[in-house]
């Protein structure tokens, strides 16, 4: 399963809501770009010690999926995918899609938009 940011925030932040599937995965995979987010959040955040020490801790259960050329590709296919049908998307968000293609995973997020994606499966919490 590829986490969105939204997530990751969730899950650090206790949400019981998030737990159950997370649980449920065989493979719980971090992009690159959701990780860049977060600790961009976490650096702005008051409880910024607590969220480095729940990495420390958390982080190495997951996989951190980087960005290659073949993530290139089905990013520009995800991208002209959306444009023609005119439902764009975040940015970082189309390479979230493009590694959950890449990976033949399901995103977990909050973030509807994933929706129009075709051949991504969504798990909303």
């Amino acid at each position: 399963m590829i986490l969105d940011t939204n997530a990751l925030s969730a899950w650090a932040d206790g949400d019981t809501a998030v737990e159950a599937p997370l649980l449920m995965a065989d493979r719980l995979v971090v992009p690159v770009v959701v990780l860049g987010e977060f600790l961009f959040g976490i650096r702005q955040s008051r409880h910024r010690g607590a969220y480095v020490e729940w990495l420390r801790r958390r982080l190495p259960s997951t996989e951190i999926a980087g960005i290659g050329s073949a993530t290139a590709g089905r990013y520009a296919e995800v991208r002209l995918e959306l444009k023609r049908v005119g439902r764009p998307i975040p940015a970082n968000d189309l390479w979230i899609a493009a590694l959950a293609r890449q990976y033949e995973l399901p995103v977990i997020s909050r973030d509807t938009h994933f929706d129009a994606v075709q051949d991504l499966e969504r798990i909303p919490f």
